[in-house]
């Protein structure tokens, strides 16, 4: 007996844990159950000895729906699960329509949050599903299981499923330490994000999050933790993405984790980790201030700096220490800062938003993530749309189309806003001239908007401006809000351009190298006799080294944009080498070298 766990995953990079901790779970399950002969010389065959087998298919949104349902069709399952979420409801419901019809004996199952909070309305819908597995679903999974494979339990007899007849009843929630490490190896996850869980639920309340309905936390052992993280060290795993909702709950479990990834770093892996700022301790922030750059990246929910929305949406936030707590974190240049804004919510309009866009702004994040509402089935928030009359889409993902506080028109202006900000700062490309340009408008958000004015006015949203010509499109927006700074600001954008990559042909806007050729020449010929800039080059040619690295002339103190402004542009050139060897982990810039004794520090 086969039954096919499938999962439509929004990116390829992506993976789903839920059906690899039901595969788990169950195998598991299945292997206490056979003698410990067995246990012990097959590990592998335990499912093909009780005549199971568990098989994974995953697929992307990206894919098109008769590619998924011909893959179904041909792994020639018994049964069928489909986990399911906001990003991929709608290209399910197409697929098991059409899977249905060709499969027309094969049991359907839907599990996951999408379908856990309104079951009687998916199969209202899809009326020739079997059921849906309701809430956590591991121990629901494998009593399942049982009943195809040996039809002695009927499906009433199972709790967590919700069956066209009616609803079994709760499901049985495991102990964090009984559900099974989700990877014996890694094959299948190159290049691919590992996510890892160490606790369930979320102490918060917050009304827009499916979280806060599960009141219980539930952790992991630390001495469990610890092994599994090993595993993927020992593996030098580029990334593992901690999906506890809020990890430093716990004092004692983050520092656990925390120290322990301290202690053995392989000066490869990251790891990343949702929090509470406002929740960090003194000895927390201590131990965090000694991570190897790059080890860690925090991401920050602050969702709105509104007093009236935060408590609307019972988040109770300490403002002034969180901006405490972000300017500490930030000290030591080693730990990589997401922070998000959610528009829509509750009594937050359109200059409300621009003012905890600009005071979340003014902590300098890594990345600033600007997200939309979505009213997800089973939250309060869900409960209270017509309170704050939020308007939002039909279908998944139920986006905020508008409230009492927020017009469609602006729900499309912060849209627009967005996508500048993706581009154009949480990109890391423009780090040296944005907090130049800045200064040009009254705040940053005035900034962004006017840029996707700017945009717009162009025709940029239709015909998007590739990666390297977006340099260009935002020194033509510098030079209309600001034309006085017009050399400053062909210098911070040549600089932020040589930064990140060793271009191949230098950009329009570049002045002409020829009368600094000697200089440059003699640099190179100097470091090939006796390195002193560029030793880790040591016993390459002048050429080699010219080709690997790249030297360019400035004459404003460009690596320092807060004195551009004010700078007086030199008589004489200050000449900087970027070396492509060396990047930067939190933003990928390329190490860079000041030649000039006018450059010292």
């Amino acid at each position: 007996m086969k039954f096919l766990l499938a999962a439509i995953n929004a990116k390829y990079i992506h993976s789903n844990p839920a059906v690899y901790s039901l595969k788990a779970y169950a195998e598991s399950r299945l292997r206490n159950s056979m003698p410990d002969r067995i246990q012990k010389d097959a590990p592998d065959r335990i499912g093909s000895m009780h005549g199971i087998q568990i098989e994974i298919a995953e697929y992307t949104i990206n894919h098109r729906p008769e590619q998924i349902w011909a893959d179904l069709y041909k792994r020639k399952p018994d049964v069928i699960g489909i986990s399911c979420y906001i990003w991929n409801m709608d290209m399910v419901e197409r697929v098991v329509a059409e899977v249905h019809k060709l499969l027309p004996q094969v049991p359907l199952w839907l599990g996951g949050p999408e379908v856990s909070y309104e079951p009687q309305t998916v199969l209202a819908r899809l009326p020739f599903l079997s059921g849906i597995m309701v809430g956590e679903g591991e121990e629901t999974f494998f009593r399942l299981l049982e009943h195809y494979d040996s039809r002695e339990n009927g499906l009433l007899e199972i709790p967590g499923l919700y069956l066209p007849t009616g609803y079994t009843g709760l499901g049985q929630v495991v102990s964090m330490d009984e559900l099974p490490f989700l990877y014996r190896d890694l094959s299948g996850f190159e290049n691919r994000i590992v996510y890892y869980e160490s606790s369930r639920g979320c102490p918060f309340r917050c009304s827009y999050c499916l979280s806060s309905i599960d009141k219980r936390v539930r952790f992991r052992s630390l001495e469990t933790v610890y092994g599994e993280l090993q595993f993927f060290l020992d593996r030098r795993v580029p990334q593992v993405k901690f999906i506890d909702r809020t990890f430093n709950c716990s004092h004692e479990h983050a520092m656990g984790i925390w120290n322990y990834i301290k202690e053995h770093d392989n000066g490869v892996t990251n790891f990343h980790f949702e929090i509470a700022a406002d929740l960090l301790r003194e000895d927390e922030l201590e131990l965090l201030a000694g991570f190897r750059p790059g080890l860690a990246q925090l991401e920050i929910g602050v969702q709105t700096t509104n007093e009236e929305t935060l408590r609307a949406i019972n988040r109770h936030m300490d403002l002034e220490k969180l901006r405490r707590i972000v300017t500490e974190l930030k000290k030591g240049h080693n730990i990589h800062l997401h922070l998000d804004l959610i528009a829509g919510l509750p009594y937050e309009d359109y200059e409300s938003f621009a003012h905890s866009f600009d005071e979340v702004y003014a902590m300098e994040p890594e990345q600033l993530q600007l997200g939309f509402l979505k009213v997800l089935k089973g939250s309060q928030m869900y409960e209270e749309a017509e309170k704050y009359g939020i308007c939002y889409t039909e279908r998944p993902p139920y986006e905020v189309l508008y409230t009492k506080f927020l017009t469609y028109e602006q729900v499309l202006k912060l849209k627009q806003i967005e996508e500048m900000v993706e581009l154009y700062y949480n990109s890391n490309q423009f780090r040296h001239i944005l907090p130049v340009l800045q200064r040009a408008f009254p705040s940053p958000f005035r900034m962004f908007e006017r840029l996707a004015e700017f945009y717009e006015e162009e025709g940029y949203f239709v015909m998007a401006p590739a990666r390297a010509y977006r340099y260009q499109v935002l020194l033509d927006f510098a030079f209309r809000y600001d034309d006085v700074h017009r050399e400053l600001y062909r210098e911070l954008c040549l600089f932020d351009m040589y930064l990140r990559e060793n271009l191949k042909s230098r950009p329009d806007f570049a002045p002409d190298l020829q009368t600094c050729y000697d200089t440059i020449r003699d640099f190179y010929r100097s470091e090939e006799e006796k390195p002193t800039v560029l030793s880790q080059y040591e016993g390459m040619s002048a050429k080699q080294m010219m080709k690997q690295t790249h030297m360019e002339p400035f004459y404003y103190p460009v690596w320092k944009p807060e004195s551009c402004p004010d700078a007086q542009r030199a008589e004489q050139p200050y000449f900087v080498v970027f070396d492509y060897k060396v990047r930067n982990p939190l933003t990928y810039d390329a190490a860079y070298y000041r030649i000039s004794e006018e450059m010292e520090e």
